[in-house]
């Protein structure tokens, strides 16, 4: 599939990413991420390693994009018990001083 990231345009295959991600440690992922094979990496490190490019150059929805579209499984960000409920204002100062909220 032809692609363009960061104004380059790319031939990627589905099998050139799993060869190209092969040996390479996953990052913590904190924001957006792809499932490739049996681990789960950030968005910027696959499209660092497939585009040979800094991760500035770039921007997530690109990478993104082209994983999807090339069939991998591509979550949101990971779901922390802090964001699923927000907290008052009187209640995260409580949180940050180590007592229990009233």
């Amino acid at each position: 599939m032809r692609c363009v990231i960061a104004r380059f345009p790319f031939d990627l295959t589905k099998n050139g990413v799993l060869e190209s991600m092969k040996g390479i440690k996953p990052e913590q992922v904190t924001g957006e991420s792809v499932i490739i094979g049996r681990r789960t990496y950030p968005i910027k490190q696959v499209g660092q390693v497939i585009t040979r490019q800094d991760r500035r150059d770039f921007s997530a929805g690109e990478v993104l994009r082209a994983m999807t579209q090339l069939g991998f499984t591509c979550p949101g960000p990971p779901r922390t018990a802090a964001s699923s409920r927000a907290l008052s204002p009187v209640q995260q100062a409580s949180a940050m001083l180590g007592a229990p909220a009233a």
